[in-house]
């Protein structure tokens, strides 16, 4: 038996000489990080992060001062002389209580932005799993929760609980976790009624184990763009409640502190106690909102296909 060939069949298809073959599609996080690397307002953003974390957390091993001991011989002196920033109304270098100061604020704020990530989450996958009535009375107390000022609460919660850097971790995290709760939940309820999901469902696995396994990994994208939001709410927050008092007491300070204790003075023209804390904040909370809304684009579904 022999074989033939249709003499005007169009002959196969073959790499053109020279050429190389096609490329792999490119994975998800490469894909990711081409959009994020294409935004230079975020690589500026994350360049000014990565340069604060340094000055407050390396700063002090090469720059030496004592932000616990009132000097009264050097009190309010105006830049130089050994006192790059001046010098407080108790004597104390301003440029080491900046250090010290951001050091504080940038620990609180990742701490309690990563727990309001995490109990929102959490707290969204639930209920979105659950659905029904219980997803319903979940969400209202939610609404009943924002429907307070974050600010209030933030007072009556600091003025009862205390003000220990643990206490305002903790204060300021369980506070800020509940817009997180709402997109969670809005995504676990689509991820839900997926095949892969009711397929598992059906070989046993229990509720526990499709949350952590399919819910919660399919809304990471969702979380982590929402955590860097949560740190700059955190920064501002811990900022507010220090400028009128409820943060961090003496020698303890952080930024909103030294912001309250410079404005006391601002009519006096000590312009060096103001202007350095308000701008790291202001740089602080700009740089965490850059960069979620640059992650946001990068974990756009409509990007992805680029």
């Amino acid at each position: 038996m022999t074989l033939t060939t249709d003499p005007t069949a169009d002959p196969p298809a073959t790499a053109a000489p020279g050429t190389e073959p096609a490329e792999k599609p490119r994975s998800l996080l490469r894909r990711g990080w081409e959009v994020f690397a294409e935004n230079r307002l975020a690589l500026a953003a994350v360049g000014i992060l990565v340069a604060i974390t340094a000055f407050c957390f390396l700063g002090p091993l090469f720059y030496h001062s004592d932000t616990s001991v009132v000097n009264l011989d050097a009190v309010t002196r105006a830049p130089g002389g050994g006192h790059p920033l001046g010098t407080d109304n108790y004597g104390l270098d301003e440029l080491g209580k900046l250090m010290v100061g951001g050091q504080t604020s940038l620990e609180i704020g990742l701490a309690a932005g990563l727990i309001a990530a995490f109990a929102g989450a959490l707290y969204g996958a639930v209920a979105g799993y659950l659905g029904g009535w219980l997803d319903a009375l979940m969400m209202r107390v939610i609404d009943s929760l924002m429907s307070f000022p974050l600010i209030f609460l933030l007072i009556y919660l600091s003025s009862v609980y205390g003000k220990s850097k643990t206490m305002l971790i903790l204060e300021v995290g369980f506070t800020s976790w509940f817009g997180i709760t709402r997109l969670v939940r809005g995504e676990a309820l689509a991820v839900k009624v997926r095949d892969y999901v009711s397929a598992s469902r059906m070989m046993g696995a229990g509720g526990r184990r499709i949350i952590f396994k399919h819910i919660l990994p399919n809304t990471i994208g969702t979380t982590i763009v929402n955590t860097t939001f949560s740190i700059a709410d955190a920064v501002f927050a811990l900022s507010t409640l220090s400028y009128i008092g409820l943060g961090l007491q003496a020698p303890n300070n952080d930024l909103g502190g030294m912001l309250d204790i410079g404005t006391s003075f601002a009519s006096s023209g000590y312009w060096w106690m103001i202007y350095p804390p308000a701008a790291l904040i202001i740089l602080i909370i700009l740089s965490f909102n850059v960069i979620g809304d640059a992650l946001r684009d990068a974990f756009e579904t409509r990007l992805q296909k680029r």
